[in-house]
């Protein structure tokens, strides 16, 4: 369902039964929540001071090797929304979860 790389490929399928109003049952399956890791749950690697016409999928290549995996710099820096942290002199925690 997800790509092995996604944010959302280690996180459990779940699945719901529902009664219809004609007396069937349709079994709904859906991938359960995901929560931001906690902070004191990573390692910072490194820090990168965000600079003016920088891009977060640019850094995700720089430092994680693909641009896809921008999310792990928001997970390391407890933001849902990734245009929070592309402001010039935003101080970026490059980070990875500890086992």
């Amino acid at each position: 369902m997800f790509e092995p790389t996604s944010r959302y490929a280690p996180i459990e399928d779940a699945t719901i039964e529902v009664r219809q109003p004609d007396g069937t049952v349709r079994t709904i399956r859906f991938r359960r929540r995901r929560f931001l890791p906690r902070h004191d749950s990573m390692t910072t690697l490194l820090e990168h001071t965000f600079a003016d016409g920088e891009r977060l999928d640019i850094l995700a290549a720089r430092y994680a090797g693909d641009p896809e995996q921008y999310w792990r710099l928001c997970d390391a820096n407890d933001v849902l929304r990734p245009g929070e942290l592309e402001r010039p002199g935003r101080i970026l925690d490059v980070a990875i979860r500890r086992a």
